[in-house]
């Protein structure tokens, strides 16, 4: 593309910041880093994304260039980089597919109806005699036993099964 003398003479200008410097390197090189980032496939971006993006950090690190080196491997090193930098942070990234945000509607309006109806089932038991609101309360919402209802209330383990059947047989008129 450009001789050794010619490519250090740029790099010299690059370095003192000369804005023709800048113009003249973005138009040589264009083209070969649209072909290298065309090799990638790309989800969000485009390769003139990486191209842009490269000679930005070229500006932006003018001073760090090496006479020493060609500057079309550096912008090589400088765009490639930017570009498997770019490709980890993409594969990173959780694809939100149009299935799994049904899923997740599906999910959060389930949520919802399970908690209406569980308000629905406090509001009920509130309906309940006090007695049977108790006994319903210890039994289907924390889980004691009719033996262990009987010992809290001194009721019989029979009484117990009783009050709880005629709740729930309030609960499910009403439900229906």
């Amino acid at each position: 593309m450009i001789n050794k003398n010619n490519d250090k003479k740029l790099i010299k200008l690059l370095k003192k910041g000369n804005p023709k410097a800048y113009k003249e390197a973005y138009f040589l090189y264009y083209d070969h880093l649209i072909g290298v980032g065309s090799y990638f496939n790309f989800q969000l971006l485009a390769p003139e994304d990486f191209v842009h993006e490269t000679f930005l950090k070229v500006y932006e690190n003018r001073t760090l260039l090496k006479e020493e080196v060609s500057f079309e491997k550096q912008l090589f090193v400088i765009c490639k980089n930017l570009i498997l930098n770019h490709l980890q942070r993409e594969n990173k990234v959780i694809r939100l597919e149009p299935s799994f945000l049904k899923e997740i509607e599906e999910e959060e309006s389930s949520l919802k109806e399970i908690e209406l109806q569980i308000e629905q089932l406090h509001r009920l038991i509130q309906q309940l005699p006090r007695q049977q609101q108790k006994i319903y309360s210890l039994h289907k919402l924390q889980n004691y036993s009719y033996k262990e209802i009987a010992e809290i209330t001194q009721l019989s383990p029979k009484t117990i099964a009783n009050h709880i059947y005629l709740a729930h047989q309030f609960i499910l008129k009403k439900v229906e």
